[in-house]
């Protein structure tokens, strides 16, 4: 299958969010958050929309797929 890799932490820290934050401004765990930017979890296409829409971005900026 393959890897996804994404941009999440780099834009989070960029606007001095914690994961507690980011979480709570998407109604979400920490830990959720923290899986995805670790690539230990792929989001469902609805979060990758709102994860995108919070940072002004697309989906395919934020998540590109490796090959």
């Amino acid at each position: 299958m393959p890897e996804t890799i994404n941009s999440l932490r780099a834009l989070r820290e960029s606007r001095g969010w914690s994961q507690g934050r980011l979480a709570k401004e998407l109604g979400v765990s920490r830990q959720t958050i923290n899986a995805i930017e670790t690539g230990r979890f792929d989001p469902s296409l609805p979060l990758a929309m709102r994860l995108a829409h919070t940072f002004g971005r697309t989906v395919e900026e934020l998540f590109i797929l490796k090959q």
